[in-house]
């Protein structure tokens, strides 16, 4: 039975790579420090350390335990706050993660990593739909971060080359489990569709940061991919790192839509009208971001199931709903 460690594994994505994880057979710790994660979010079949990526006592801890491959998701995700707060997203993302890294490898001696990228890493596109060897100019620091965990990746690899990774370059996750058991919970929350599902569920106004931006209404524009099919992803990942490699995935449908679109979307699933505020832009936001999932899907057989505006904004909704 293989032994995974899930850094992050109280956060979104993270529990929901958990659960499907131990549902495939494979032993699970998760490793979190619980400042943004939910401790009730951690399916209960798994192990738990309480720890954090940038202390080194907690990396020695948990790597006393043995483990087959690293999927790493731990870190500070929104660009916003990025922008604002760009040392301490320095400090988590990068830091932290190069601590991780070594760690692993010089004293659990992992040699398999995946790790939770962004398709921030492109900054604006300069060719629409996205490949991976786009260049690389993020506009923001938490681009920038996801680049650097990205490098210290392979430096690592080029240190020792036994070291396999695969860099999974999310476009915008999002969506829950299609009986709403599962769903995604941030604080604070910067996504569009459970901000915008929320601002219903609270008869408030729903701030829209922008609609002057290059695009098909002015809005940004945004390659969705539901969160059951990241996770899908990752297993495909998993099995790739069998063969030795630095492997770079964009995670997406290369379908776009716009802010204006997922509202409408919403207003369709929840028959009720949004109120919307237009505010000034969001510091580091790009116009148009979508994917080119070629790669992904020929090399690693990828399929997206769920990923259809329509079925992540539905299933999100009843998520919600439950929640309030």
């Amino acid at each position: 039975m293989m032994k995974i460690l899930v850094t992050g594994g109280a956060g979104y994505i993270g529990s929901f790579m958990t659960k499907t994880l131990l549902d495939k057979g494979y032993e699970v710790t998760v490793f979190d420090n619980l400042e943004r994660g939910h401790i009730e979010a951690i399916d209960k079949r798994a192990g738990f350390v309480k720890g954090d990526i940038r202390n080194d006592n907690d990396l020695e801890i948990v790597f006393k335990n043995k483990f087959d491959s690293v999927i790493h998701f731990a870190g500070l995700i929104a660009v916003g706050e990025s922008e604002e707060e760009p040392d301490l997203y320095y400090q988590n993302n990068v830091v932290g993660s190069k601590k991780l890294f070594d760690t692993a490898y010089n004293t659990g001696k992992i040699n398999k990593f995946i790790f939770s990228s962004s398709a921030a890493v492109y900054g604006n596109p300069v060719k629409i739909p996205i490949p991976e060897d786009h260049p690389k100019d993020p506009t923001s620091a938490y681009g920038r971060n996801k680049l650097e965990i990205e490098e210290s990746l392979s430096r690592l690899k080029k240190d020792h080359p036994e070291v396999s990774f695969a860099a999974l370059r999310y476009f915008n996750a999002a969506g829950a489990t299609l009986d709403g058991l599962m769903g995604e919970e941030h604080v604070p929350e910067t996504h569009i569709i459970p901000n915008v599902i929320n601002s219903l569920l609270k008869d408030q106004a729903f701030s829209l940061f922008g609609d002057d931006y290059k695009t098909k209404d002015g809005t940004c524009v945004r390659d969705y991919i539901h969160v059951l099919d990241l996770v899908e992803a990752h297993l495909l990942a998993l099995k790739k790192l069998n063969t030795n490699g630095a492997y770079f995935y964009n995670v997406g449908t290369g379908r776009g839509y716009s802010n204006n679109e997922v509202i409408k979307t919403v207003e369709k699933v929840s028959g009720r009208k949004v109120n919307v505020h237009v505010s000034s832009r969001r510091a580091g936001d790009t116009d148009e971001l979508v994917a080119d999932p070629s790669k992904i899907k020929t090399e690693l057989g990828f399929v997206p199931k769920y990923s259809d505006l329509e079925t992540i904004v539905r299933s999100a909704w009843i998520w919600h709903t439950k929640q309030n």
